[in-house]
């Protein structure tokens, strides 16, 4: 695996094979990093405009791609930016706080389409969103995305214990959101 990530690494960082290893990279990481998108933003149509943000990213800044984490650790940490500084854009826009956004995003899901969750998830999402941003990314790459907390430690350059207090307490609080609503 790493030798063919190596590959690719090197492969989108030559002129000649860079549009059909970028292909390759998107084919091997859009539902992925959909996903990650989609648990932060919540809506299916500003998942596509933040992941295609994300990638265009990836393709302007593949060269100060330094190899000092996984690939995909890097292309997480930019979708995460990417993430948080649309909610943050959309807030302002809508000039609310962080918190109503999500409680907006939370209630926009039932009318959702793309989303095939039932009242159960639903409450899930609805406290995972009561949650601070930092527990919530934490909850959901660990929960819904399955990520080792080394993985999640690079991602988001933090240590291992701290994320592993952050996932307890996460967990924690939505065991107690459940019970009173």
């Amino acid at each position: 695996m790493e030798d063919s990530e190596n590959l690719l690494i090197h492969r989108l960082k030559q002129e000649a094979s860079a549009e059909t290893a970028f292909k390759e990279l998107v084919s091997l990481y859009k539902e992925r990093l959909y996903w990650h998108i989609r648990n932060m933003v919540k809506d299916h149509d500003d998942t596509h405009d933040v992941l295609q943000n994300t990638f265009v990213k990836i393709y302007k800044n593949i060269n100060q791609f330094k190899g000092e984490s996984q690939l995909y650790s890097w292309m997480y940490r930019i979708a995460t930016n990417e993430a948080i500084t649309f909610l943050n854009k959309k807030a302002k826009r809508l000039q609310i706080s962080s918190s109503d956004l999500q409680e907006h995003l939370i209630s926009n899901l039932e009318s959702d389409v793309y989303f095939e969750g039932n009242e159960i998830q639903l409450k899930l999402q609805k406290a995972i969103a009561s949650l601070p941003p930092k527990q919530q990314q934490v909850f959901n790459m660990k929960y819904f995305e399955e990520l080792k907390y080394r993985e999640i430690a690079e991602i988001l350059e933090t240590s291992e214990g701290a994320l592993k207090a952050s996932y307890h307490i996460a967990v924690k609080k939505i065991e107690e959101y459940l019970k009173i609503n």
